[in-house]
């Protein structure tokens, strides 16, 4: 019997999945002898969605692009060995421009799948499939098999470091918590951050019953927040599943140990990816950060030892408990062992999840699995960690990607963001873009955070628009060092990375827009002048109507001109024109 199987990640939704599955859900109703329907979770070929698997049980053929006229041209060819073309047009889609797995091959081939190893292979709501992978087994044998003393070293010699940015090694923060006594202790799992939702189910759960057991913790919260629905949906099947297997609540697997958790769902606050700042919003305060010490191995959530990591690190754990250690610990380089995923997206070709070795360089992410720069554009510059992270220019590409290399350039690992930009790209944009987030998500608690990240802003603002000042360059500087320093959690002490690196690497573009009122990328619409290509009009007369202050002038049919002293610059005519006839310059 074949199988079609429908990528049900956020990102499949999104692209149309779902009526994709509807469509192929009637087809198959008819022919049940013959096939059969099921979901996946993202495969992380995110560029393709939404994508559709036929499974044999001997091969996979993946398509992507599918829609619901190439889902029933899948159904006719696969199911039906219809060899008759219906339509050409469409066979093309399915064939060439959607492609097989084989067509994609390397952006799957040269990742090392850990985390991800699930991702695309099973589906996402059931725990039988996970069971068949070798789910639960990790925290089978460090429940019955090991002491936690013994958890602790094994997760201590894999070199795992933590995920969520910072890279503390993940067993002696373990440890930390185990040496500390109280009368209760807590389990959490930062899952507000945006980590790819892929993975948010089960290995999750498995790492933090092993956590649990490593520390003494009877209780345990997953922290997500309410805006990842689909998240939190696959999450409260996961637990409920766990639980009737006796994978939660009294006695887990039979080992005596009692451990359960539950949802809690954030607001939505990017403070709250703070620990101390997660912690008080799980108690039912406002979410802002705490001073430490003490630190939360000794009095975290409600004053208890608790333990922290996010998404990612406990999604490591099982493979580590099943695996051994020493397995792990091949991966990567001699400091930073194992793999990481990232989130490629911005101008790469490929956009979508990828798993690699510690010290994988930049370019092979960017060039080699993500296929380059869109539209033959030119690579500029990476940015790295988040809206707080930094930017390195194209001239570091060859920079591995690990604890120690990525914050020598000013940047930061964060939990996997990287946004990929070409020549269009104008860094004091980006830096006032970032910015801009990260000073409207501030909770306020530190005065140079509230208010030197919107003197910072009010700066960048004006230089996007031209009417910057030679003094902002080094009232920038002198900002981002006192936030720095000033700042109580890590929202302040890393929201100035963006203009850091950006007046590190590209200093020239500041200069540009203070001395010669110029965004030299051509894209700070305030500063570049807007020109009709008399190649692309066909004077369609919809750039002259959308217009506010009549400076288009041409009749229909006819080549148009737009008149600079007259335009206000507000690209209307840029977003209007549907043959990309408005360019800047």
């Amino acid at each position: 019997m074949k199988k079609l199987i429908v990528g049900m990640g956020t990102c499949g939704l999104s692209a149309g999945a779902q009526a994709v599955y509807d469509r192929l859900g009637e087809l198959v109703a008819e022919y049940p002898d013959q096939c059969e329907l099921g979901i996946t979770g993202c495969i992380g070929m995110c560029f393709r969605e939404p994508l559709v698997e036929v499974n044999d049980g001997k091969s996979r053929v993946i398509y992507g692009g599918v829609d619901t006229k190439a889902a029933e041209q899948i159904v006719l060819k696969h199911v039906l060995n219809d060899e008759r073309i219906v339509d050409e047009n469409l066979v093309y889609a399915i064939e060439e421009d959607a492609s097989t797995l084989g067509d994609e091959a390397q952006y799957i081939d040269l990742q090392e799948r850990i985390v991800l190893r699930n991702c695309g292979n099973i589906d996402p709501e059931s725990i039988d499939e996970y069971i068949a992978t070798g789910g639960y087994e990790g925290a089978r044998k460090a429940l019955l098999d090991l002491t936690p003393d013994q958890v602790i070293q094994e997760v201590k010699d894999s070199g795992l470091r933590g995920r969520g940015g910072a890279g503390f090694p993940t067993g002696l923060k373990w440890s930390f918590c185990a040496g500390y006594d109280g009368d209760q202790k807590y389990v959490v799992c930062n899952a507000d951050e945006g980590d790819p939702g892929a993975f948010m189910d089960r290995a999750l759960l498995e790492g933090m019953i092993v956590c649990a057991k490593a520390i003494g913790a009877t209780f345990g919260y997953i922290y997500c927040r309410a805006e990842y629905p689909l998240a939190i949906k696959r999450l409260e099947l996961a637990l409920a599943a766990a639980r009737e297997k006796g994978f939660l609540g009294k006695d887990i697997m039979g080992s005596g140990f009692d451990f359960d958790m539950k949802i809690k769902q954030g607001a939505g606050a990017f403070v709250c990816g703070e620990e101390t700042a997660l912690f008080a919003s799980i108690e039912g305060q406002r979410g802002m950060p705490r001073i430490r010490p003490p630190f939360p191995a000794e009095a975290g959530l409600w004053q208890k030892p608790t333990n922290n990591n996010n998404v990612e690190t406990y999604a490591n754990i099982p493979w580590i408990m099943r695996n051994g250690a020493a397995e792990y610990a091949k991966f990567g380089t001699e400091k930073s062992k194992g793999t990481k995923v990232f989130a490629l997206a911005g101008r790469v070709a490929k956009g979508g999840l990828a798993e690699v070795p510690m010290g994988t360089t930049i370019e092979d992410l960017v060039f080699k699995i993500g296929g380059g720069i869109k539209e033959g554009g030119t690579f500029k510059a990476v940015q790295m960690g988040g809206p707080s992270g930094g930017c390195i220019p194209a001239d570091m590409k060859t920079t591995p990607v690990d604890f120690e290399s990525i914050p020598k350039t000013g940047a930061i690992m964060g939990s996997g963001g990287m946004v990929v930009m070409d020549q269009t790209t104008c860094m004091v944009e980006i830096a006032r873009f970032f910015l801009e987030f990260t000073q409207s998500e501030s909770c306020g608690k530190c005065t140079f955070c509230r208010i030197g990240t919107l003197r910072m802003l009010e700066i960048l603002e004006r230089l996007v628009h031209g009417e910057g000042t030679p003094e902002d360059i080094p009232k920038l500087e002198e900002l981002s060092v006192r936030i720095k320093e000033a700042s109580l959690c890590g929202l302040g002490q890393t929201a100035p990375n963006p203009v850091q690196t950006t007046l590190r690497y590209y200093l020239h573009e500041y200069e540009a827009h203070i001395r010669d009122h110029k965004c030299p990328a051509g894209s700070c619409q305030a500063l570049v002048d807007f020109f009709i290509d008399g190649e692309r009009c066909n004077g369609c007369t919809v750039c002259a109507k959308n217009c506010p202050v009549d400076a288009i002038a041409g009749i229909k049919k006819e080549i148009h001109i737009i008149d600079t002293d007259l335009c206000v610059k507000c690209g209307k005519c840029l977003t209007s024109c549907s043959f990309d006839a408005i360019f800047t310059q």
